[in-house]
């Protein structure tokens, strides 16, 4: 039987499991054991029959980043392998074939705004911030800004990085940083709400399209066409595929054999 985690949480129930983040007593830091405890319980949720991922925290804030006391007075190797760590759990999230969503509350800083990057989808409180904060200090946010960058875009991504400044909930539903921003009391519900959505229809297929949408999105257009169309047409012979054909031409609901969840 393994070993219960020491810095998280896994929980499910029905269909969905819910990671959370275990450790406020420390803002949640993001420490080598934390990360790969938080890799293992993605790895696991993603070889499990759930249709969905809600990852949360617990305490007064989202995450407060990379803990930095794990960070001084260390050689090349050792950062090198506790950045590597933080890689591995980021490319972990968008691996898997589950729909991932942020339940976001208070602050997300340095990785933690990474955090929220690499996520499939994001709700926040309408108090909660957002920060990558190295362009005020001595280490800028390389590694954070590989999945800013890539969510909302150069300019806004190198103001965050360079200013360091923090901006609001609304800056960043604006900005593409997250979906939906609800009040404080409504985020259960409506992280809850959008994971539904999510997960709706056949979770292969769903599965198969979460993986090409992350290796497209990093080709160019020539080459993510001839990708995805690849995809697509080996796609279209699945039995759920073909059953959702089906069903749309004969008018009817349709029943797929993999693991879905209904409105």
């Amino acid at each position: 039987m393994p070993q219960p985690f020491q810095f998280i949480l896994s929980e499910r129930q029905r269909d969905t499991i819910t990671i959370w983040l275990n450790h406020p007593e420390r803002l949640n830091v993001l420490s080598l054991a934390l990360m790969e405890e938080l890799t293992q319980a993605f790895v696991d949720a993603g070889e499990s029959d759930a249709t969905g991922v809600m990852l949360a925290a617990k305490g007064r804030l989202f995450s407060a980043g990379h803990d930095f006391a794990e960070m001084a007075n260390q050689d090349l190797d050792s950062v090198r392998h506790l950045f590597g760590v933080c890689t591995a759990m980021m490319q972990t999230i968008q691996s898997i074939p589950q729909p991932v969503v942020a339940r976001v509350h208070g602050l997300a800083t340095g990785g933690g705004c990474q955090l929220v990057a690499t996520t499939d989808l994001a709700v926040a409180a309408e108090e909660a911030t957002f920060c990558t904060p190295g362009g005020k200090g001595g280490l800028f946010c390389t590694t954070p800004m590989v999945a800013v960058g890539r969510t909302i875009g150069r300019k806004r991504a190198l103001e965050m990085a360079m200013s360091g400044d923090a901006i609001d909930a609304r800056t960043a539903e604006a900005w593409g940083l997250v979906n939906l921003v609800v009040p404080m009391n409504e985020l259960d519900d409506a992280s809850t709400r959008l994971l539904r959505r999510a997960t709706r229809g056949s979770a292969l297929s769903k599965g198969i399209g979460k993986s090409a949408f992350y290796e497209q999105i990093a080709m160019n257009q020539s080459d993510a066409y001839v990708y995805a169309t690849e995809v697509m047409a080996a796609a279209s012979l699945i039995p759920d595929a073909q059953e959702s054909i089906a069903a749309f031409i004969e008018k009817r609901p349709p029943k797929f054999t993999s693991p879905s969840t209904t409105n």
